[in-house]
């Protein structure tokens, strides 16, 4: 049932949180269709760089030191550790292949956690990648704008049309990300909401000793509720028309609550003991606030644990049976710290594994995962009636020095460190004083920074190729180690830019190439071409930041997938089997019974579910669905061993002479037609046997599409120079 507000009186307080009058109760409406009704609940985290591998192997990983959660993982259902990232990896892209099921070119964000984009003339522009679903990016272009130019399918409407309340926190791009633009985007220019968060944008800063005023960041930003058509939830004076215009087959009839100004209001009536003063409580029992002690969302997208898992608590309390919510990381100091004296945030300590300040960070995460399991199951929320969905977006890279002494552990011994802190590397002035050219481009700031050269010159041109080459020769004195460090790694031209699913129906937005570098070091341009022998230095660390993504090494590109739930099976601690982020959307509404309205890039991960939550089509064949399903991955997945292999290629080429870069360009043209059209036959056979009801078949060819895959990733080892244990995913 909905608990709606006239059912306030019906909640009693415990130590733990809110008991619900009826235990275990969700909105009757909700037409979750998961093997014999079980699934009542979807809790869906995503983590910012949380680890499940050891960083150093004397300190527990971030996951072993959050028992609660791993415990409840491996002990109820799946833990995977052969779980991966798509490429570039990054938050947003990460996040936003999870909740889709489909890669960067079908869904918009292909480089992130911002994007540059050509402009017309030979300037080039950059868009942050974290902007509500349905605003324009920088390119005039939506967003997330799918293969056909259109805004993607929302991962929230096949919820809300089977009459379930999806509630979000802190996740990308389902609830607004900036101000004043998100605001803009769905109520208007000149509207009330837009004038008065304009108008708070415009004060002074709000003192520390005045929690009361809000701001427009704590009002608006990070916290939405998409509702059923007709949900009480979204009935009031709070809601707006949830309006998605390029919704597959129309969205008509929707509302939403947008910010937490809007959606506090009606979780606090529904469920009064959650909230203090107005104001949700995180498991703590404080309320949910900013660093200034502003109620509402934290307002710097790194929510802890205590503030999104009472966040989303409460939201299942109040009736919404989905729920997605985003964790900050542990390696970074948060919330961070105010100057007295000036009132403002001071940047944070980047904390190396085993410090003292990460393993109190990774002891209140794993109070936060006691006291929120505890306080689902006192409301009825288990995993026996709840599907439980919890991935990292990625596994950052350490950079720094051993620790001292080096045999701490962090939990008995604490971890020191004399140097922590990523290497930071003006290319532009490292480009003009190491190999004098002088050429305009902007980057991405990455370990894998993708290039944007002015005037957006063809991969051939001349410009293209030499900056290419040189930037290739380019090479550092590591501050750290005293090494000399080759910067780049591997190369991908816009070629294999498409091959690695990470060029949009966007031309814009389309690098020149990308370098996949060095992952100690953070490359970000300058501004200017002044020679690296003058002040201030061209490579330099910082202490601030120490964790690196975005490159293409396993460490980073490699992380995990817990899933427990009804139809989960209970398999511990199993890495059998390869997957990414694109393989979490499907499995998930496989178990639930609801389908999108497009064809995933992922697959339903069957081989952790149970038969009787399968659809019958796969009892005719499932070994032989799992073989194709499998095969699939390795040829289309940017981690698959077709992708690995690839950028080898591709790196091979791009540093190589001309006349070897332009048969590579002819050959990967006709392979990328080749493999995208396989890859397209093996997709629609998965779907129709995960969605349609219609089994792997003989009459259409199906078993041998298999053979084909493996024989297109024999082929692109072959020009890699790999064999198949060289590349063995």
């Amino acid at each position: 049932m909905r608990f709606s507000r006239t059912l306030a009186a019906l909640f009693t307080t415990t130590a733990l949180g809110v008991t619900l009058a009826s235990a275990g109760a969700a909105n009757a409406a909700c037409g979750l269709n998961s093997e014999g009704g079980k699934i009542k609940h979807v809790v869906h985290i995503s983590f910012d760089n949380v680890h499940l591998r050891r960083d150093n192997p004397n300190v527990p990983s971030d996951l072993e030191q959050i028992p609660s959660l791993m415990n409840f993982l491996a002990d109820n259902g799946v833990l995977s550790g052969n779980h991966h990232t798509v490429l570039i990896s990054h938050t947003a892209d990460d996040i936003l292949a999870g909740l889709t099921g489909v890669y960067g070119d079908r869904m918009g964000m292909a480089v992130s956690n911002s994007y540059g984009y050509f402009k017309t003339g030979s300037s080039v522009g950059f868009s942050s990648a974290f902007l509500y679903w349905t605003a324009l990016g920088g390119d005039g272009k939506p967003q997330m704008i799918d293969e056909l130019g259109k805004t993607a399918p929302a991962p929230w409407a096949p919820f809300t049309r089977a009459g379930c309340d999806v509630g979000a926190f802190s996740v990308a791009n389902i609830e607004f990300e900036s101000v004043p633009g998100d605001v803009r985007t769905v109520f208007g220019v000149g509207s009330p909401e837009d004038v008065a968060v304009t108008a708070a944008l415009n004060l002074p800063s709000i003192p520390a000793n005045q929690p009361a005023r809000q701001a427009p960041a704590t009002d608006y930003l990070g916290i939405a509720v998409h509702c059923a058509a007709g949900s009480q939830i979204c009935s009031g004076p709070h809601a707006r028309p949830d309006i998605l215009a390029d919704e597959p087959g129309g969205y008509a009839g929707f509302n939403a609550l947008y910010g937490n100004v809007n959606v506090a209001p009606v979780l606090c009536q529904a469920v009064p003991g959650a909230c203090v003063n107005g104001a949700v409580k995180d498991t703590t029992g404080a309320s949910i606030a900013d660093p200034y002690g502003r109620p509402g969302f934290p307002s710097s997208f790194n929510p802890t644990a205590a503030q999104s898992l009472g966040y989303a608590a409460t939201m299942l309390e109040a009736g919404l049976p989905i729920v997605y919510l985003y964790i900050a990381d542990l390696h970074d100091q948060n919330p961070l710290p105010l100057d007295p004296t000036t009132n403002k945030l001071v940047p944070g300590h980047a904390f190396g594994p085993g410090e003292a300040g990460y393993v109190a960070q990774a002891k209140a995460y794993d109070a936060a995962f006691a006291t929120f399991f505890a306080r689902l199951k006192a409301d009825g929320i288990t995993k026996e009636n709840t599907l439980f969905v919890v991935a990292p977006d990625e596994n950052d890279h350490f950079v720094g020095g051993a620790p001292s002494p080096t045999s701490c552990d962090g939990v008995t011994t604490p971890c020191t460190y004399a140097n922590v802190g990523e290497i930071d590397a003006d290319l532009d002035r490292l480009l003009a004083t190491e190999r004098n050219n002088t050429t305009p481009f902007s980057v991405h700031s990455d370990s894998a920074p993708t290039v944007y050269v002015n005037g957006a010159p063809a991969p051939t041109d001349p410009t293209t190729r030499t900056l290419e080459k040189d930037m290739n020769l380019l090479n550092a004195t590591n501050p750290i180690t005293g090494a000399v460090d080759k910067f780049a790694r591997r190369f991908a031209d816009q070629a294999e830019l498409g091959l690695l699913h990470m060029v949009t129906a966007s031309p814009a937005r389309t690098p020149s190439f990308a370098m996949f570098g060095d992952p100690d070091y953070y490359y970000l341009t300058a501004g200017n071409t002044s020679s690296c022998t003058s002040a201030p230095s061209c490579v330099f660390e910082i202490t601030t930041n120490a964790w690196n993504h975005g490159d293409f090494q396993p460490e980073i590109t490699t992380t995990w997938l817990g899933m427990v739930g009804p139809g989960v099976k209970r398999l511990g601690r199993n890495d059998q089997v390869f997957s990414d982020h694109t393989d979490i959307r499907p499995t998930l509404l496989s178990l639930v019974g609801l389908k999108d309205d497009y064809v995933h890039d992922g697959r339903v991960l069957v081989e952790d579910l149970h038969n009787d939550a399968l659809p019958t089509s796969f009892k005719r064949d499932r070994e032989g669905f799992e073989e194709l399903a499998r095969v699939y991955k390795q040829l289309n997945a940017p981690l698959g061993s077709l992708g690995v292999a690839s950028l080898v290629a591709s790196t091979a080429a791009v540093t190589g002479d001309d006349a070897a870069y332009a048969s590579y360009l002819a050959r990967t043209a006709d392979f990328a037609a080749r493999r995208d059209a396989l890859a397209a036959r093996i997709r629609a056979a998965l779907d129709g046997a995960e969605f349609v009801g219609r089994p792997l078949g003989e009459d259409r060819g199906d078993e041998a599409l298999a053979e084909q895959a493996r024989d297109l990733i024999a082929e692109m080892n072959a020009a890699a120079g790999l064999t198949a244990t060289d590349n063995d995913r």
